[in-house]
């Protein structure tokens, strides 16, 4: 059995046999780290791969730079992304600088968070949360 696995540097689909997921894996094509314990940053382009793509869940952090709530939560989502991957990819999406993932995505308030699962939005949570709280979340709706 195989999972297709979005790689966060160049949006190439990797296939990768499921079992081998716990393992340390790179993408094929750019050969960086599938996964590497810290949530991606990525543009409109790159939120639309993963979530099209992805077999994994992808949990989506919108921000912006000048939010404080959402510069407090930082820290905390990236405990929540050492904690969850390979079982979820979790990235960042700056809102303030791809608007058009925010209009897209239908977000009227920062920080929220979105779950997608088979391409569709599964879930979706707004404010700050610690680490803690993150985690248990996204596990009850991904489980």
């Amino acid at each position: 059995m195989h999972t297709h696995l979005v790689c966060p540097h160049c949006n190439s689909t990797n296939r990768v046999p499921t079992e081998k997921l716990g393992a340390e894996l790179s993408c094929g094509k750019c050969h960086k780290a599938l996964f590497d314990k810290h949530p991606a940053a990525l543009s409109t382009a790159g939120l639309n791969a993963q979530i099209a793509k992805s077999d994994v869940p992808v949990v989506v952090d919108f921000w912006a730079p000048w939010c404080g709530p959402c510069r407090m939560m930082a820290p905390e989502y990236e405990k929540a992304c050492a904690l969850l991957e390979p079982k979820a990819r979790l990235v960042k999406v700056d809102t303030e600088a791809h608007q058009d993932a925010g209009a897209q995505h239908n977000i009227r308030s920062i920080p929220t968070l979105a779950i997608f699962k088979g391409g569709r939005e599964v879930a979706r949570m707004s404010g700050a949360r610690s680490a803690a709280d993150l985690v248990q979340w996204i596990n009850s709706q991904i489980s």
